[in-house]
């Protein structure tokens, strides 16, 4: 689906990912990313958000939070993160983004709140009253008050399965003058997930019950004399769907696969953001009829299931624009991704081709690496780093023989060659 979207509207990143695996620079099993076309997508949404009173946080798990991405997000005009859990907050502050937003979706643990208050966010998500006072202590202790947004339910509001949890919307005003009375927090506002979601009949992003939910409470604590509250409305976020939002009452909102133009909306239509992001892999063996294509950042969005999966073959020295596009039988859901099987019919290949995939990624949750491409824009393409999954410095087979770990986020250098990648398995 978003490999035709490239093939029309990044051509150029493609062409450079099969440059660069060919020449040895990238490894397979990397996702490589426009840094230029990033930076413009953030300046693109930073733009519109201010021009509607939003503030913008970026949400970087589905580029595996790449520290070069956070640094190209920041120079498009967005400063602040939000971390879908504190290990995503910390990669992104490593990164360069500050702290905008933390434990929603993922509650803070316990022993971690002191962790997660050194980041000093802007907000703090909890479910719980028990949460707040775990937030409002390891607040008093890093001599600050926090700011704390409460997550909302209503009857009729959609959760995925497992992400379920929060306070009575219908109680909200009570609830905001509980969360007042404990030490170290105060109430600043509320929040939901999904406020958006597509509609895949009619190709658009819809409204959910979530979104009104926060509509009815903000009125509500306004009526009680509240002022200033924000409202934190996260969910397929893109330039295109901004109004809406302000409109219903939001203030702060969190583009994420916006950032890289791979929201399903932009799959369905040609929107503002530019597709900025492509998976690289290459054939490892041939078996009846069939290339294996190795794997580790195979992944298909729930959100997505069911749409066929392609991939272009390129041989080496070969035309990125010409090549061929063929049908990929992806690994099951519940099977870990080692290969990905193609019928090549009439079609070539031998080991070590080059393979490009057009995935709307999760990358935080596969063994995937990430590769940031700068200088796209000016023909002048250069591979700015190579990342794990999870934002860190990829072990090197030096590493290995001297038995020490690799550099973090914040000293590390750029890695020209990959030997072994830590990761979480999907």
């Amino acid at each position: 689906m978003f490999l035709d979207l490239l093939r029309r509207r990044n051509p150029t990143l493609l062409e450079a990912a099969a440059r660069f695996h060919q020449d040895g620079t990238i490894p397979a099993n990397t996702y490589v990313i426009d840094l230029d076309a990033v930076t413009r997508n953030a300046t693109a949404l930073a733009a519109e958000a201010a021009r509607l009173g939003l503030t913008p946080f970026a949400m970087t798990k589905q580029i595996g939070r790449n520290p070069d991405a956070s640094l190209a997000i920041a120079a498009g005009g967005i400063s602040h993160s939000v971390g879908v859990d504190l290990e995503c907050a910390i990669a992104a502050a490593a990164g360069g983004l500050r702290a905008g937003h933390l434990g929603h979706l993922v509650q803070i643990p316990k022993h971690r709140a002191a962790a997660a208050a050194a980041l000093a966010p802007l907000y703090w998500t909890v479910f719980s009253e028990t949460k707040a006072a775990e937030a409002g202590a390891a607040a008093i202790a890093a001599g600050r008050v926090q700011d704390l947004l409460l997550r909302i339910v209503a009857p009729g509001d959609r959760f995925y399965r497992g992400h379920e949890g929060g306070f009575d919307a219908a109680d909200v005003v009570a609830i905001a003058d509980r969360i007042d009375a404990i030490p170290g927090v105060r109430f600043a506002g509320i929040t939901t997930f999904p406020a958006t979601l597509f509609d895949r009949a009619s190709g658009t992003a819809k409204s959910t019950p979530n979104l009104a939910t926060l509509t009815t409470a903000l009125r509500a604590l306004e009526q009680a004399g509240r002022q200033d509250v924000q409202v934190n409305a996260p969910g397929t976020t893109s330039v295109s769907i901004l109004s809406t939002l302000a409109e219903a009452g939001a203030t702060q909102v969190e583009p994420g696969h916006g950032l890289t133009g791979t929201t399903p909306l932009h799959a369905a239509h040609d929107l503002v953001e530019e597709p900025a992001i492509a998976y690289v892999s290459e054939v490892s063996h041939l078996w009846n009829g069939d290339a294996y294509v190795f794997g580790g950042g195979l992944y298909v969005d729930p959100v997505l299931e069911g749409t066929p999966t392609s991939a272009l073959f390129v041989s080496p020295g070969a035309d990125v624009a010409t090549a061929p596009e063929l049908h990929v039988d992806m690994p099951a859901a519940d099977a870990i991704d080692y290969y990905a099987s193609v019928p090549l019919g009439d079609h070539r290949a031998a080991p070590g081709d080059t393979v490009i995939f057009g995935f709307r990624p999760q990358v935080f949750v596969s063994r995937g690496l990430t590769a940031g491409i700068s200088g796209l824009s000016t023909g002048n393409p250069v591979v700015a780093g190579i990342w794990s999954a999870d934002g860190s410095a990829p072990l090197t087979v030096d590493d290995a023989l001297r038995g020490v770990g690799g550099p973090t986020p914040a000293s590390a250098s750029s890695a020209s060659s990959v030997s072994s990648a830590s990761g979480r398995t999907a």
